[in-house]
């Protein structure tokens, strides 16, 4: 019998998903999940973006520019303008989602064993486009000590190899909610300039940001027009997480002409995505106000949730939709198994995502769980009280 590759033995498994199988047994049984472990918001797609699928007039469903719709490329540039980051529609390659952007910077900037630095823990399929490019992801801890700040710059420089290619990291944090400040990506700066490294930056959710913190694009910061990848996606800004469309954006021309040659293999991006993706850059500046408005009040109901049961830790995030918190478990991993497979109160349970999937050593993260808080507040409440009577009953917990 033919036997399957290494390269897809060793694919990691999603810590986001691979609790699925047990959260369909547990609705068989007639249990209500909710559902913390994914960041699929329920905020409403704009509608301006749905009424371009309804409304469109299209006759043959054809390919598009490798590159994407050159008017959604002209749109995103015009977007950034208003970030006073000034492209052209030669900066920006439309992807089928973020995941396909970073997949193809992996692929322009690195060969089979080079090195990316990321901080961690970090956005568990990073690993996966990893292992799928060839490339050796080298980790640098940040600590929940210290609300997973930018580790020192000394522990960034001891990694450092003649292999190394890229520093990555997503700000604000996936896991984490983390938001860097203009003087971490200064010290990243400094050291990519060093050392003659891309800096890499997952920016999707840019746009969330709380108690006045203000997100900063590593574009903004002059002198890194060679150095910067900017990943991008319209999945979290306008909730349409099953729109797939993202984007790579960059000024250095060498990694954007040879990125088009991955784009072209794969001949385009989806064109319904697309035409959705383009209407909904004319979202009004007050849709992002309520409904930051609104993750901020759903954030303070699961963090502060979290924190008043006994023995979880979990810092304040100030930016995206998701916090990590650490359990009084033996193993996060078990627990949130058993959350589904043998537990309810009242009918109801909750599906976490384990963080040990989000560290490169799964033992880091062996007591701490991700939450997104992307449910309405009654459900983000309810999923406080449901693990609040399950710690107290679950016979794994270590005080």
């Amino acid at each position: 019998m033919p036997v399957i590759s290494q390269k897809g033995a060793s694919m990691p498994e999603s810590p986001i998903r691979k609790l699925v199988p047990y959260a369909e047994t547990a609705l068989k049984k007639g249990k209500k999940v909710y559902h913390l472990n994914i960041g699929q918001p329920d905020i409403k797609t704009p509608e301006v973006a749905l009424q371009a699928i309804k409304n469109n007039d299209l006759t043959v469903l054809e390919y598009s520019h490798s590159a994407g719709f050159e008017s959604l490329r002209k749109g995103m540039a015009n977007y950034y303008g208003k970030l006073n980051i000034h492209l052209s529609t030669n900066d920006i390659i439309v992807s089928t989602g973020g995941s396909e952007a970073l997949l193809f910077a992996f692929g322009s900037i690195m060969d089979n064993g080079d090195e990316v630095i990321i901080p961690e823990p970090f956005y568990a399929n990073y690993n996966g486009f990893a292992m799928a490019s060839g490339v050796e992801v080298v980790p640098v801890l940040s600590t929940i000590e210290t609300g997973f700040a930018l580790p020192p710059m000394e522990e960034f420089e001891k990694l450092i190899t003649s292999k190394t290619k890229a520093i990555l990291i997503c700000n604000p944090g996936n896991p984490t909610g983390y938001m860097y400040s203009r003087e971490e990506l200064l010290k990243l700066k400094d050291i990519v300039l060093k050392h003659d490294l891309f800096l890499i930056a997952d920016e999707v959710y840019r746009e969330f940001a709380y108690d006045g913190a203000k997100h900063l694009s590593i574009l903004s910061l002059g002198g890194l027009e060679n150095h910067a990848i900017i990943i991008d996606s319209v999945s979290k800004r306008y909730s349409m997480c099953g729109a797939r469309i993202g984007a790579l954006v960059s000024k250095n021309k060498d990694v954007m002409s040879t990125a088009m040659k991955f784009a072209q293999a794969r001949l385009s991006p989806p064109t319904f995505a697309q035409i959705a993706s383009e209407a909904a850059l004319d979202t009004p500046d007050s849709y992002f106000d309520e409904v930051n408005e609104e993750y901020r009040e759903r954030r303070d109901i699961m963090v502060d949730g979290l924190n008043s049961i006994p023995g979880v830790i979990c810092p304040k995030p100030r930016g995206a939709f998701y916090a990590v918190a650490e359990l009084p478990v033996d193993d996060a991993d078990s627990f949130a198994r058993w959350l589904l497979e043998a537990y309810d109160y009242n009918g109801e349970t909750v599906m976490l995502a384990p963080a040990s999937g989000f560290y490169t050593n799964p033992m880091l993260g062996k007591k701490q769980a991700r939450v997104a808080y992307v449910l309405n507040k009654e459900a983000l409440l309810a999923s406080i009280e449901i693990l609040r009577h399950a710690l107290e009953a679950y016979h794994g917990k270590t005080n």
